[in-house]
């Protein structure tokens, strides 16, 4: 193998490794374990990450092909807005996840203040589906935004995927120029750096798979045996979401940004 063959091959393989550690900065992880939250298999989860690698991966192959091939100059303010976008999507995450635990609150109050109106004969059975309680068998499905569209559109395999695919879009808005001016200083021959760019794809995906599972086994295993653990843990991911998102957002638009300032400053990465 020649020396440049040989070059070329560990390029390829940079990029793949580049990939797989992409899916782990933080944003990603917290973004993916709000949406495991709901999840009560591993396999489930497995596909969720595979999705959001493939949403991620659809992003970084047309901004990133559009810089490598074509030479497109992102402006500043421009990709200032690509990386607010995930401030604002966390926000979202949180507040669709939170918005599911009133439910949850309500139910927990009248377990504390009317213990004596339940029989002492029945067991409590209570259980998540989606953001709302089920507690002996009584559903109200109505009472959150997530709840209302799971059981309209449940039936429907592009609505169980959308949500993944969509934040992987979003993350791939903020992080694809970073990519693209890497394998431009890697690789001049274009063809070689779209085969980077889509090994890195490649590797996002595989890592964010990974991840997903390790994120959603907590969930998974005490959905069933810990209910109100479980549903205190999807709190958390909903309250972390959140925060991530106000503090990516104060960073991006006022701080180092300053994408709402006189002098943006972007570096992408």
């Amino acid at each position: 193998m020649s020396d440049t063959a040989s070059n070329l091959a560990s390029l390829l393989f940079l990029g793949f490794l580049l990939g797989i550690r992409h899916a782990t900065d933080a944003d990603h992880v917290v973004a993916i374990a709000t949406i495991v939250s709901r999840q009560r298999n591993l396999g489930g989860s497995a596909m969720i990450g595979a999705v959001w690698g493939i949403g991620h991966t659809l992003t970084i192959l047309v901004v990133g092909g559009a810089i490598v091939l074509f030479g497109v100059v992102i402006p500043p303010r421009l990709g200032l807005a690509m990386e607010f976008s995930v401030g604002v999507m966390l926000i979202l995450l949180g507040v669709l996840t939170l918005t599911g635990m009133g439910g949850v609150i309500r139910e927990a109050a009248s377990l504390i203040q009317e213990p004596r109106r339940r029989s002492p004969h029945l067991r409590d059975h209570v259980h998540a589906h989606g953001d709302y309680v089920q507690e002996d068998h009584i559903h109200r499905e109505d009472e959150t935004p997530l709840a209302w569209l799971d059981a309209r559109f449940r039936r429907l395999a592009l609505y169980q995927w959308l949500r993944p695919l969509a934040v992987g879009i979003v993350h791939g808005l903020a992080g694809s120029a970073a990519v693209a001016l890497l394998v431009l200083t890697l690789a001049r021959d274009p063809v070689w750096a779209m085969a980077y760019l889509s090994l890195f794809g490649i590797g996002t995906i595989g890592g964010m798979m990974v991840i997903t599972v390790g994120l959603s086994a907590p969930f998974a295993l005490t959905s069933s045996s810990l209910p109100r653990f479980n549903l205190q843990l999807r709190m958390a991911s909903g309250l972390i979401s959140f925060a991530f998102g106000l503090f990516l957002i104060y960073e991006i638009g006022f701080a180092d940004g300053g994408l709402f300032t006189d002098a943006p400053n972007w570096q992408p990465r």
